[in-house]
């Protein structure tokens, strides 16, 4: 078997493994022969690479390249210093909140922020969490490598929104907690790699209100434990648990929902890959932005689009040219120059950016 990009599959492919979405939804089983209907399924679902068996046809793997964005930036030293750190973060994770819960050992709030915030500021300058996030490879632990990931977005995010140190601090902590109540949902629910029973997404949504009881415990900022109550909350009301409005919903909360459900989409799991930042922005917008806090909305996603101006990208046709222009009505479709030919996804709706170049 091996893992294959959705844009050069073929029909007759057979799909090695089951395929899900960002939503861990499944949209194709395994062994299904492709067809064009079943291909032009797994793009409209986000899907970027599959698992085919080894005898379905020969076609390059979905590995790195040597010219490839991502092998790239794997390939430098600031990625190679961003991984070590972030790994012996998580572990450290891990082991402190492992004890919180298990035996209510002391929570020491601020050595794990310390510890994020080195990740982000390494002596000699900054680095580009979003890049890192998008490019990091699954782990088994996966909720604290997910804690620590929007703990790090969340410390940038705040930053967009023009906070103080002293609230940008308190924006990274809100991150790094938010999932605590996590911890004590069973594992095999947690690891579970597809869709979830509806028996066993109600006891998954007990874990706000499981983390909330776990930090009333602690001398934390009550952003904190609002923060980890309320990350599920959407500003229309559709959220969970208390099924909250904007206005009732805390600040911190707010920001935290965000960066949860971007590094949800971005990030690489054992059976998909992470989605292409651009299709990230177009899910938000399609969704509804409605559901999130205006300003802090439009700010993250003009501050990510604004990032790749300039950057090299695949579309969906084959062709590949660099971001010109960026469309505020629909941010998710800038104007992309492919050689002599400029192409405006506002315009051309058939076409999407599928990846970074």
């Amino acid at each position: 078997m091996r893992r294959v990009d959705t844009d050069k599959l073929k029909p007759g492919m057979v799909l090695h493994s089951d395929a899900y979405n960002y939503n861990d939804k499944l949209v194709l089983p395994e062994g299904l022969v492709l067809n064009e209907r079943a291909i032009e399924k797994l793009h409209q679902n986000g899907v970027t690479s599959v698992m085919i068996d080894d005898d379905a046809g020969s076609v390059p793997a979905a590995e790195d390249t040597e010219n490839s964005y991502a092998a790239r930036l794997r390939a430098t030293p600031e990625f190679k210093k961003y991984k070590e750190d972030f790994e012996q973060t998580v572990s450290i994770m891990s082991q402190t909140m492992s004890d919180v819960v298990a035996k209510n050992a002391p929570l020491e709030a601020d050595k794990l922020v310390d510890e994020a915030m080195s990740i982000l500021h390494p002596p000699g300058g900054d680095i580009n969490v979003f890049d890192m996030v998008h490019n990091m490879r699954q782990y088994d632990d996966i909720t604290f490598a997910h804690s620590l990931n929007v703990g790090l977005i969340c410390n940038v995010f705040a930053g967009w929104l023009g906070l103080s140190d002293a609230e940008v601090r308190l924006a990274t902590e809100c991150g790094i907690f938010h999932d605590i109540g996590k911890m004590t949902i069973p594992e095999e629910i947690i690891k579970k790699p597809g869709k979830l029973t509806d028996g066993e997404f109600a006891i998954v949504k007990t874990h706000p209100v499981e983390g909330y009881k776990i930090l009333m415990k602690y001398d934390v900022d009550d952003h904190v434990r609002q923060a980890a109550l309320m990350h599920h909350e959407k500003c229309d009301g559709s959220g969970y648990p208390l099924g909250l409005k904007a206005e009732s919903i805390d600040y911190y909360a707010k920001l935290v929902c965000i960066a949860d459900v971007y590094e949800a989409m971005t990030a690489n799991r054992k059976y998909r890959d992470g989605l292409c930042p651009f299709t990230v922005i177009e899910a938000f917008e399609n969704e509804g932005l409605q559901k999130y806090d205006t300003e802090m909305i439009m700010t993250f996603l003009r501050k990510i689009v604004d990032t790749y101006m300039m950057n090299r990208v695949g579309l969906s046709n084959g062709l590949e040219g660099d971001i010109i222009f960026i469309n505020k009505q629909r941010l998710s479709r800038p104007l992309v120059k492919c050689g002599e030919q400029y192409i405006d996804l506002m315009v051309e709706k058939d076409l999407r950016i599928e990846r970074l170049l």
